[in-house]
C-alpha cells in the first residue's frame, strides 16, 4: 500500500495542470484511501485493546506465556502505529493536492 500511494502522489506532483476527469480521479482514490485509514485504525485500536488486556494478565498473574505474547502484540501494535500514521499523513497530503489541483483548473 505504501509503494501504491506513494507512487499515486508523484503521478499527481508530476502534473502541472489536471482535467475534471483526473480531478474526479482524485477523489475516488482519496475515498479508497480514507477507507483504508479508517480499516487501519479499527484494527488498530482493536489490537490496542488486546495489548492493554494482555499487559493486565501479564502484571497481575506470573505467567511467562502473557509476557510474551503481550511483547509480541507491542511490536504489532508499533508497526500498525506507524502504518497508521503514513496513511494519515498521506491522505491529508492527498486532500492538499486536491485543493492545489482544484485552484489551477478554476
Amino acid at each position: 500500500m505504501k509503494k501504491y500511494i506513494n507512487d499515486y502522489i508523484k503521478e499527481i506532483e508530476s502534473k502541472d495542470k489536471m482535467n475534471k476527469e483526473e480531478i474526479e480521479e482524485l477523489l475516488i482514490k482519496i475515498k479508497f484511501f480514507s477507507h483504508e485509514r479508517l480499516i487501519h485504525l479499527l484494527v488498530t485500536m482493536f489490537f490496542a485493546l488486546f495489548t492493554i488486556l494482555f499487559l493486565y494478565f501479564s502484571i497481575n498473574s506470573s505467567n511467562f506465556l502473557f509476557m510474551i505474547i503481550t511483547f509480541i502484540l507491542l511490536i504489532v501494535l508499533g508497526f500498525y502505529i506507524f502504518h497508521y500514521f503514513f496513511l494519515e499523513n498521506s491522505v491529508q497530503y492527498l486532500y492538499k493536492l486536491y485543493d492545489k489541483m482544484n485552484k489551477k483548473i478554476k
